[in-house]
């Protein structure tokens, strides 16, 4: 489900956090879907469950889960707006771009390979609802 690079310098609760993020982005979890405990998280990832419980709480505040006290965490969906996110996911676009223009990668291609990304989250997106 979701996996962690140890070696990665994001911490362990963004890695959850976007882990569970693109589950949900993807309609790999769906609206209303109960998350698992963050005991059984946390063991099954072999962290803390104060990490789980801080990437848990941080979608919850984005809009992703809802928590229903005595129950657990489920799936809010995608939030309508998530502007900061947005701002966060251009800035880091547009600076690979332009790292690629630099390295004398071509409009074209960077073209392509966005349309390629794409075709591909359809792809994934039609299996998840079947």
């Amino acid at each position: 489900m979701i996996q962690l690079n140890y070696r990665d310098a994001k911490p362990i609760y963004e890695q959850v956090k976007d882990g569970f993020r693109r589950l949900i982005v993807q309609g790999v979890m769906e609206v209303d879907e109960k998350l698992p405990s963050v005991r059984e998280m946390a063991s099954s990832l072999a962290i803390n469950p104060n990490t789980i419980q801080r990437a848990y709480r941080e979608l919850e505040q984005e809009g992703y889960l809802y928590a229903v006290a005595g129950r657990g965490s489920f799936v809010a969906g995608v939030p309508e707006e998530d502007s900061a996110r947005r701002k966060e996911l251009f800035a880091a676009f547009d600076a690979a771009v332009e790292e690629l223009l630099y390295l004398r990668v071509g409009e074209e291609e960077i073209c392509q390979r966005v349309a390629q990304v794409h075709q591909k989250m359809m792809g994934k997106g039609e299996k998840a609802k079947e």
